[in-house]
């Protein structure tokens, strides 16, 4: 009997790595003897750097960079088993979470700890860049990670740009002459699950700035400065990033990396499960355990599950889900390669004994779901 463990992160309770180990625990009850493969997922969030690294025997390295605020911070970054290939998080070092929530402006906040990140890449050898760059707190279009890799956004009177979106609308002249020559060399990949344009009403500061702290006001200034900041670069640089698919994403930091980098965005499990070989590993498997915090209809739209799913629809293999909450329209994922979703809690309970009791009811419910294959196939 082969199992593959396949799930992502519980976002506050446990890393995609102690989902997998709770569900090999918990299954290990009743099947002691089977073979279990974990491979913990991601999908271009939170845990794509762990998910890499740990697939391809690489190594994590910290660094201090300058947090949205423009305070120091430490982040982190991998470096793959080939030695080559760096896999960086944007959320790491320009992430929401590191802004609290009185102080969380889109108008102030800043990229430039995500250069630096680059950066300290770039100084391990990296020559191939996997950049993930969902949960921002920005809303600069990526112009603070380009200062921090030496482009200079310049004024009327020749002087550098502020770092913030609300000083986007200053810029008058774009100096690549100090961009990192070593970038010249490098292919980047971004790990992008959003398809917004970078302005309009279905751009990154309408449709995101909310949630990052901005008013209806800052809004419309973010969205007129992002205008600016687009037309500037396709007069300048001879790139039109405005309209592109996912040059929203991360406060148009996809825009950014697009016009100043040889980028393709890429969706974000597909990139996880190429880089992990995960087909390799689920086409002779008797059952794929994925899962993550929250299941609903939004999962068809690229997240872990439905993307382990469709690599095990190939073969007709049964996945299992687990979610810690199953929300409306979780049903249409039956059709697309699940075979069944169980829900981890045991009874009813607080958020934060839930999110404090993840692990064993990962490892319960497996137990139970193991007992049940085992039932089948005995009858």
């Amino acid at each position: 009997m082969k199992f593959v463990l396949s799930p992502d992160s519980f976002k506050e309770s446990m890393s995609a790595k102690e989902v997998a180990e709770s569900m090999e625990r918990g299954l290990k009850v009743v099947f002691p003897q089977a073979q279990y493969i974990k491979i913990p997922m991601a999908d271009g969030g939170e845990g794509t750097v762990e998910s890499l690294v740990e697939a391809t025997s690489g190594k994590i390295y910290n660094v201090s960079v300058t947090d949205p605020l423009g305070n120091p911070v430490v982040a982190n970054f991998g470096i793959l088993g080939d030695k080559k290939t760096a896999v960086i998080e944007m959320a790491s070092a320009s992430g929401i979470q590191l802004v609290p929530q009185d102080k969380r402006n889109p108008s102030v906040t800043t990229t430039y700890g995500t250069g630096e990140l680059i950066k300290a890449a770039l100084e391990k050898g990296a020559n191939h860049l996997i950049i993930g760059i969902g949960g921002s707190g920005t809303n600069d279009g990526g112009a603070g990670m380009l200062q921090a890799l030496g482009v200079r956004f310049l004024t009327k009177n020749n002087e550098e740009i502020p770092r913030g979106g609300k000083n986007l609308n200053l810029i008058h002249k774009i100096d690549i002459s100090n961009l990192d020559s070593r970038l010249s060399k490098v292919k980047v990949e971004v790990a992008c699950d959003v398809t917004n344009p970078l302005t309009g009403k279905e751009g990154a500061s309408y449709i995101f700035g909310p949630q990052k702290g901005a008013t209806e006001e800052m809004v419309k200034e973010l969205d007129n400065n992002l205008k600016h900041y687009a037309k500037v670069i396709r007069e300048q640089i001879g790139k039109d990033v405005e309209n592109i698919s996912g040059a929203g994403a991360a406060g148009g930091l996809g825009a950014g990396l697009l016009a100043f980098l040889d980028t393709k965005l890429v969706r974000g499990v597909d990139l996880i499960i190429h880089y992990t070989n995960l087909e390799s590993h689920i086409k002779d498997a008797d059952f794929v355990f994925t899962g993550e915090g929250s299941i609903d209809s939004q999962t068809l739209f690229g997240k872990t599950p439905f993307g382990v799913a469709s690599v095990a629809k190939k073969y007709n293999v049964p996945v299992i889900v687990l979610a810690g909450r199953i929300g409306k329209g979780y049903e249409k994922l039956y059709d697309h390669g699940i075979t069944a979703i169980f829900n981890i809690l045991s009874k009813v309970t607080t958020l934060e004994h839930a999110l404090k009791d993840g692990s064993q009811n990962v490892e319960t419910t497996s137990q139970n779901i193991g007992r049940l294959i085992k039932a089948s196939q005995d009858i």
